[in-house]
């Protein structure tokens, strides 16, 4: 579990840095605000990155998550209850598999048509975060049954 935990929070701490520079007002991998916006937003009709309020709170939570796994991993030492952390990284991993399993859904897809967001999203992000939710899941077990 320490090896998935070493691969997982990386991950993690990446997602969350991007978030953060967008919250920054960054558009990589756009070319400007709006091409940024039909890459990862995908809205119908979105033309520019959410503000920095929602930016920072999605990373708060991204960066959270990665330190629940690092718990579960046991790279580092918990000052909460065991049950707690496994609990609440279990409700992560949740999250991450609904949102995977939601990019292949038709209601989806009518929330989100931007192109290339809805290409990149079936190839790329619903897949990824389906590999987290399961990876989570996977640890928040394993702290389960200890």
């Amino acid at each position: 579990m320490t090896i998935l935990a070493s691969a997982i929070a990386p991950v993690l701490f990446a997602i969350a840095a991007l978030h953060a520079y967008w919250g920054l007002g960054g558009v990589w991998p756009g070319s400007n605000a709006a091409d940024c916006a039909r890459r990862v937003i995908g809205f119908a009709g979105m033309r520019r990155m959410p503000g920095p309020g929602p930016s920072f709170a999605v990373a708060a939570a991204l960066l959270a998550v990665a330190v629940l796994v690092l718990l579960q991993g046991n790279l580092i030492v918990s000052p909460l209850p065991a049950g707690f952390v496994s609990f609440a990284t279990l409700c992560a991993a949740l999250v991450f598999l609904g949102r995977g399993v939601a990019g292949f859904t038709p209601a989806w897809r009518r929330l989100t048509p931007e192109q290339p967001f809805a290409t990149l999203d079936i190839r790329y992000y619903s897949p990824l975060c389906l590999a987290l939710g399961a990876g989570i899941a996977l640890l928040a077990v394993q702290g389960m049954t200890i």
